[in-house]
């Protein structure tokens, strides 16, 4: 493996591992979690939603093990919700940024190598739906400032397709999160192993 199979890999690695941690410790003391969250669920819902949000910004910190929290919070549903609007909003700043600002200003949130690595995989015709099928596969931080900088792709346009393209995550995600722990395991073992193997045909596609 490549330097930078190796980086996915331990990166879904400990993605899984957070997602499974959290969940043991909620799922041990539900009761506490949710009194105390529930004091100030607005304040809580802004919170959660705004964590996002700077972990699609400020690159490559993730708060995906967070859903978690989320689902035993507020239920699935709604943790997926949460989870589309906070992914959507800080994905279109990010593009904002690169738009914008260019290069020098997108450098200071990502490394610009990974930047260059995704932008010779995007594609010249069909943007839309091919938005979509990446953002199951490449983080939502490397692609927005990717295709800020490197695509023509109307704003509006790409923020139809990143809505589209995260939901399915965002509420599969959710709901395993409100699944019993040992299915959990299970669960996030076969998502982990079908994202690695999406993300390394992916960088291996010319």
């Amino acid at each position: 493996m490549d330097k930078e199979t190796i980086h996915a890999l331990f990166s879904l690695l400990l993605i899984v591992v957070l997602f499974i941690s959290f969940s043991y410790i909620l799922s041990a003391n539900t009761s506490y979690f949710q009194e105390r969250v529930g004091e100030n669920n607005i304040l809580s819902i802004i919170s959660y939603i705004s964590l996002l949000i700077v972990a699609v910004v400020i690159a490559p910190v993730s708060f995906l093990p967070l859903i978690v929290v989320a689902s035993y919070t507020w239920g699935w549903f709604y943790a997926g919700i949460f989870s589309i609007i906070g992914w959507s909003i800080g994905a279109a700043i990010a593009f904002v940024i690169a738009r914008f600002f260019g290069a020098p200003a997108v450098k200071k949130f990502i490394s610009f190598r990974k930047i260059e690595a995704i932008e010779k995989k995007i594609p010249k015709k069909n943007m839309f739906w091919s938005i979509i099928i990446m953002r199951l596969i490449v983080p939502v931080d490397i692609l927005s400032y990717a295709l800020g900088l490197f695509s023509t792709i109307s704003f509006r346009t790409y923020i139809l397709a990143t809505i589209i393209g995260i939901t399915p995550f965002a509420f599969i995600f959710a709901y395993i999160g409100s699944i019993p722990f040992y299915y959990q395991i299970f669960a996030m073992i076969v998502i982990g192993l079908f994202l690695f193997v999406g993300y390394w045909i992916y960088l291996r596609k010319t």
